[in-house]
């Protein structure tokens, strides 16, 4: 099956990215270094090219009841403009995938970003790259099962995603933004709140949400005009970056990896094994919510932790983590040299009795054993 192209993968070729395949999709990977568009991120700024997330919206009489259902957060909370991250779980309460949850800003205000939200709210979700069309048919089944009335329109081929993001984000976006003088500026905009805002004459639905752990925004841009978008930011000497300093970002900030560090074929896990507990609110009615309330009150046996490894050598997703007698406990789902720390850091599942912060364990990478260390989330301070 042939890989999906962003629209920007025209662009990025000119400016000498290296490609990879991922979730389908043809991305790059880096441009200059790992390590130069990580600094950038971490000290200054950076932009990425992140047009291989989904883009689901939902709306109609019963989009929040369909939503509430389908998320495990709550989505009666949000307000036009509000987001929240939240987990998508199947009836045992294991992750089907990790999201993103918008409510469109301008309740009854048609825009070039979605649908006209007409009188009821229009919701965004956003799941992990080659998982949109399951997510659509899942909330397209559930809604009819469900016999509730809401519309649920794929359009991940009709926007892409630029994240700007770094302690300079804010700055640069707010100069090169224009907001309705009624709704403020960039700046006006708290963690997981979106507006409209034009960048060189291009209507975006405009977050402070990000993967990196720094401050940032993410831009929601119909797919013809992304290359106008991505290419103002020339004029900031804004750094293009890669998926790879975009995984070393998001391990720094402990943050979690569709298909690597919950997977529900290979790797099943609850919110509560994979650190997001926070995202699941009890008191709602969703699918998997009374297996979650028998799991928290039942506690974990296994759950995800940071480790840092004392002896040379770099963690990678599949080795294994043993005890200090050498008995196999776990398995490493994400790990990388810190660009940050100048540290092997990983992430990986142990028996809740190796996973308190400054447990000894071992690591096993290339056929050694390596001594690591538990440490707290997230390795490095974050917004």
């Amino acid at each position: 099956m042939p890989l999906q192209m962003p629209p920007l993968r025209g662009i990025h070729d000119e400016h000498g990215a290296k490609f990879t395949e991922f979730g389908g999709w043809d991305m790059p990977v880096e441009f200059d270094s790992i390590r130069t568009e990580h600094e950038a991120v971490r000290e200054d700024v950076g932009r990425f090219d992140v047009s291989h997330m989904g883009q689901i919206h939902v709306t109609g009489p019963d989009a929040t009841t369909l939503m509430q259902r389908l998320t495990s957060n709550d989505v009666t909370e949000l307000s036009p403009g509000g987001a929240q991250y939240a987990a998508i779980t199947d009836e045992d309460g294991h992750i089907v995938d990790d999201t993103v949850v918008y409510r469109l800003p301008g309740d009854g205000a048609e825009t070039s970003v979605g649908p006209a939200t007409g009188e009821h709210p229009t919701y965004l979700f956003v799941p992990n790259a080659g998982t949109d069309e399951a997510m659509h048919e899942r909330w397209i089944d559930h809604r009819n099962e469900w016999g509730l009335e809401a519309t649920v329109d794929n359009q991940t081929d009709e926007y892409a995603m630029v994240a700007i993001q770094g302690p300079n984000a804010e700055s640069i976006l707010d100069d090169a933004a224009a907001v309705d003088p009624a709704d403020g500026s960039v700046t006006d905009l708290g963690r997981f709140e979106a507006t409209y805002a034009t960048v060189a004459g291009v209507e975006c639905l405009t977050a402070r949400t990000g993967y990196t752990g720094e401050d940032g925004f993410e831009l929601v841009v119909p797919w013809g005009d992304a290359e106008t978008v991505w290419s103002t930011f020339d004029e900031y000497d804004v750094q293009s970056c890669g998926l790879g300093a975009r995984d070393t970002l998001r391990i720094e900030a402990g943050y979690l990896l569709s298909g690597q560090d919950f997977d529900l074929e290979s790797n099943p896990r609850t919110p509560f094994e994979a650190g997001i507990g926070f995202t699941v609110d009890l008191e709602t009615e969703f699918v998997g919510r009374d297996a979650l309330a028998e799991a928290r009150e039942a506690g974990v046996e296994e759950r995800l932790v940071g480790f840092q490894l004392i002896d040379r050598g770099v963690p990678r997703h599949g080795y294994d983590i043993t005890n200090t007698d050498d008995r196999v406990i776990g398995t490493v789902t994400s790990g990388t040299m810190s660009p940050t720390l100048e540290k092997s850091i990983g992430l990986g599942y142990v028996p809740v009795e190796y996973a308190d912060t400054g447990t000894t364990l071992r690591v096993v990478v290339r056929g050694r054993s390596k001594k690591a260390r538990v440490e707290a989330l997230p390795f490095v301070d974050t917004v």
